[in-house]
């Protein structure tokens, strides 16, 4: 509301003041997050992480990837290739870029998978409530009584069959058809605690007065859900999201260093350290695929703690 004072330099005039511009959650989040001196370090991990791999797949075709030659098996660093080469004489420094491709690749959208399953159950049941909530709430316990990884792996015996799951062709590249398994696979076996999550979020939410008035205004469970409910948990859920990409990517090497992962011909850092783990005293084989890994993983969990601290509830007061 505007305010009236009177001018002290001309007595009698009266000056009438804007309104001071308030903040909403949302930007005092963003200001808290960019004072967090661990999420910054955490996003200039990932920002060289990503430049890294799109800088070096504009630079390197992706022929180089694949591209093998015996005379030159295991070689060390050096000013030809960076990297090395691998046993079949393949640049390690083009299978790292692209790799990080796919390592990327399956780590985001794999955490879209797990995050679409994830709210849904967990809207779902907060919202409900009863017996669907008893229903959903103990489905997920189960599965989380499983181990993930175990979980994984009998997915994959189950659904990597190269007769059954051809490779196929997407812009002059072979990709294996494992990559697009893997991603349903972690996605379907990660959602649980996500929906906990969104679970505990919606029982608080429903019983606030605004979503009391809008239903006794008459507005509809789904209006009530997707224009109330939904945008007031998008702040757990974006800091889980943060988390999942960085737990499907670990997932996915766990994976591919057991020689379940991606299959041939598909780079990920995870299959490549599986071929390293026949020639662990090469320290270049592994290094760089590992190096990258926990460069990745290492950004996003201190960006995730940032978002966690910032988007936290008790600090917006």
């Amino acid at each position: 509301m505007a305010q009236t004072t009177l001018n002290p330099n001309t007595s009698g005039v009266a000056i009438v003041e804007p309104p001071m511009a308030g903040k909403s959650n949302f930007q005092r989040s963003m200001a808290r997050l960019r004072k967090h001196r661990m999420a910054l370090v955490g996003a200039g991990l990932l920002v060289f992480v990503f430049l890294f791999v799109l800088i070096g797949s504009v630079l390197i075709p992706p022929q180089q990837a694949t591209f093998n030659d015996l005379n030159r098996t295991l070689q060390p660093p050096s000013e030809q290739f960076p990297f090395g080469t691998d046993v079949i004489g393949r640049d390690l420094l083009a299978r790292v870029v692209y790799g990080g491709q796919i390592s990327l690749f399956v780590g985001l959208t794999a955490m879209m998978v797990q995050m679409l399953v994830g709210t849904l159950v967990g809207l779902i049941a907060g919202y409900l409530g009863g017996i669907v909530d008893s229903l959903l709430m103990r489905f997920a316990e189960a599965m989380l009584c499983i181990p993930q990884l175990f979980l994984a792996l009998i997915t994959l015996r189950l659904f990597s069959d190269p007769t059954q799951f051809p490779d196929f062709v997407f812009l002059g590249r072979t990709y294996s058809a494992t990559v697009i398994v893997i991603v349903f696979v972690i996605g379907l076996t990660s959602w649980m605690r996500v929906a906990r999550i969104v679970r505990s979020v919606v029982l608080s939410i429903k019983e606030q007065e605004f979503v009391t008035a809008a239903r006794s205004l008459g507005a509809s469970n789904w209006r009530i859900i997707t224009q109330h409910v939904l945008p007031n948990c998008m702040p757990p859920i974006i800091v889980a999201a943060t988390l999942g990409v960085a737990s499907a990517i670990l997932l996915e090497a766990y994976l591919g260093f057991l020689g379940l992962g991606v299959r041939a011909p598909t780079p990920t850092w995870g299959n490549i350290m599986g071929e390293a783990n026949s020639y662990i005293n090469l320290w270049h084989y592994w290094f760089f695929p590992a190096l990258f890994i926990m460069l990745t993983t290492l950004g996003i969990n201190f960006l995730g703690d940032g978002l966690r601290d910032a988007f936290d509830p008790r600090a917006l007061r």
